[in-house]
């Protein structure tokens, strides 16, 4: 006979769900969870629905994560903000934009010649602490 109790140990709420992939609660609440893409609830603990691990995860990864390029060059590698866009997978107006009003501070460009370009290291160290930007390992 088939159990119909959820296995416990292999369910998440929205919470579990927004820690595990470093987004806001409502984010998972608003943006995900509407989605046909998303898995069905198995149960309920608490005010939560109650989702199995196993189906968020291919959800996510399939639907919602951003693919992240290999970690190829090393950290004096120079890039320009379209590279820089494509390295932390956004959009290239973004990083111009968030540049020019100081929400991705890069310092001084590393070289000017043609376009500018900033260090790798630098990107890392100025996206280390931002949550949109934070590189998935």
């Amino acid at each position: 006979m088939v159990s119909r109790t959820p296995d416990r140990r292999n369910t998440v709420t929205a919470p579990e769900i927004a820690e595990r992939y470093g987004r806001a609660v409502t984010t998972v609440q608003k943006i995900w969870m509407p989605r046909p893409e998303w898995p069905e609830p198995v149960g309920r603990r608490g005010r939560w629905n109650e989702y199995d691990a196993d189906q968020v995860d291919a959800a996510v990864r399939a639907h919602f994560l951003r693919e992240q390029p290999a970690d190829e060059g090393g950290p004096d590698d120079l890039l320009t903000a379209a590279q820089i866009a494509e390295y932390l997978g956004v959009s290239p107006s973004t990083v111009r934009a968030d540049i020019s009003r100081g929400r991705l501070d890069l310092g001084e460009p590393d070289d000017t010649a043609g376009a500018k370009r900033w260090r790798r290291r630098k990107v890392d160290a100025a996206v280390e602490g931002r949550r949109a930007y934070r590189r998935r390992s």
